[in-house]
């Protein structure tokens, strides 16, 4: 876990995120966890793979984002949706701008900040295999150049 001089404290992120999406707008979400899912957590036991945020009733959901039950604190259910804690004003606008064409929205980093366990979430549009082959030229070239100053 990475330590920031403001008080977060990084527990994981979604490296896949950044290459397949890109990145519309960001939000910051507390999450609705139970004791044991907190410890999981602390221990690294969880993944975001297939992670996406829904909603339903004006209300943010985290569906697929596995936590593995670590037997000595407690059993949950690993797969269960999570409910995403937001101010109602802010839950309206993610809703309306995920409905747009294109946008869907995913869990980019999981964090501690101070006691609270927060998630950042991210309006996200998908990218073209062509964007990626250009994004991936364009860090090629940046690496070549910063290898050629040294």
């Amino acid at each position: 876990m990475e330590t920031a001089e403001n008080g977060v404290i990084l527990i994981g992120e979604n490296k896949k995120a950044y290459h397949y999406y890109s990145i519309v707008d960001t939000f910051e979400a507390g999450i609705a966890l139970e004791g044991a899912e907190v410890k999981a957590l602390r221990q690294g036991k969880f993944h975001f793979s297939d992670s996406y945020v829904d909603h339903q009733n004006q209300e943010l959901f985290l569906t697929g984002f596995h936590i593995e039950a670590v037997p000595v604190f407690g059993k949950f259910n690993p797969e269960r949706k999570r409910k995403l804690l937001l101010h109602r004003y802010e839950i309206s606008r993610i809703i309306a701008r995920s409905t747009e064409k294109g946008l869907t929205i995913i869990p980019l980093k999981i964090y501690f900040k101070k006691q609270h366990i927060k998630l950042l979430i991210a309006l996200v549009k998908g990218i073209n295999r062509y964007d990626k082959r250009q994004k991936i030229k364009e860090k090629d070239s940046r690496k070549e150049i910063r290898h050629e100053m040294e």
